[in-house]
């Protein structure tokens, strides 16, 4: 997956998506600044709602970089910066690599947890040198990834679906459902749409005041508030124990297929905006 990511990704791409550093910094701020604040927040305010395993698993959600795949799908929904979403949430995958186990190493000191944040060379290995490889042959396999993009879409999509079946199976196999009140789990769902929606209103909102045009507000939201859980497996296998897998990743799980359906209802509620609006709703002074 991460290898055709980096023989898909065109130099002009990166370098066309790199300058707007303002969309940017805006969408890595709530990656890697608000998300890990909601999760300290809330985990601090009311520890009581959840065992202390399920907010390790919060925050791990909260410190997971963004998805490639549906930021950009999203946001090409919705007609927004298609190049934009493209760098930021490919540079925000490249940034989680070394930036998510040391976040929520922090974060879960706070708790008297312990977490191996020395697992990040271990990460590079398995996502950012297949990712480096892929780009590095483009010159050779580059024209070919682009006239079969249909064909590697199913490699792509083939590979997510795989990470969630695997990630919810290893959950069963360990019995996470019998392990999780049905109360607990319902508390769960209840702080994992918080975030969801906290994240959302706050992006919408930080667009505007920074007077993003629209295709860079589209951007921003749907980059910022997606969470990867291609990214989030393999990370949490070298950070946590076999037992606390399961557990670390239910959050993840949960918030995965709510930003998916969400989402997907905000990019067509952008689109349908742009079409009747046209002239107003294109650029933002």
């Amino acid at each position: 997956l991460f290898f055709l990511q980096g023989a898909r990704l065109s130099r002009e791409a990166i370098l066309k998506g790199i300058s707007h550093w303002k969309l940017h910094a805006a969408i890595a701020s709530t990656t890697f600044i608000l998300f890990p604040l909601i999760g300290l927040g809330l985990s601090t305010a009311v520890p009581q709602l959840l065992p202390p395993v399920l907010w390790l698993g919060v925050l791990f959600l909260c410190a997971l970089p963004s998805t490639v795949q549906s930021s950009i799908a999203l946001t090409s929904i919705a007609e927004g910066n298609v190049p934009g979403a493209l760098c930021s949430a490919t540079a925000s995958n490249l940034a989680g690599m070394v930036l998510t186990p040391l976040l929520i190493a922090a974060m879960s000191s706070v708790h008297g947890a312990r977490v191996d944040h020395t697992g990040a060379l271990q990460i590079a290995v398995q996502l950012l040198v297949p990712f480096i490889a892929g780009h590095l042959a483009r010159p050779w396999i580059g024209e070919w990834a682009q006239r079969n993009r249909s064909l590697l879409a199913i490699t792509d999509r083939g590979s997510i679906l795989l990470v969630v079946y695997t990630a919810f199976s290893a959950a069963v196999v360990r019995g996470i459902w019998y392990q999780v009140p049905s109360i607990t789990l319902m508390v769960l769902f209840l702080i994992v749409g918080v975030i969801l929606a906290v994240v959302l209103a706050a992006t919408m909102i930080s667009a505007h005041a920074l007077g993003f045009a629209r295709p860079d507000e589209v951007a921003a939201v749907f980059c910022g508030s997606q969470k990867s859980l291609v990214s989030g497996v393999p990370i949490a296998n070298v950070l946590f124990s076999a037992g606390a897998i399961g557990p670390v990743l239910l959050p993840v799980m949960i918030y995965y297929p709510a930003q998916l359906f969400i989402c997907a209802w905000l990019a067509r509620w952008y689109a349908s905006r742009l079409v009747a609006f046209p002239a107003t709703h294109r650029v933002r002074r």
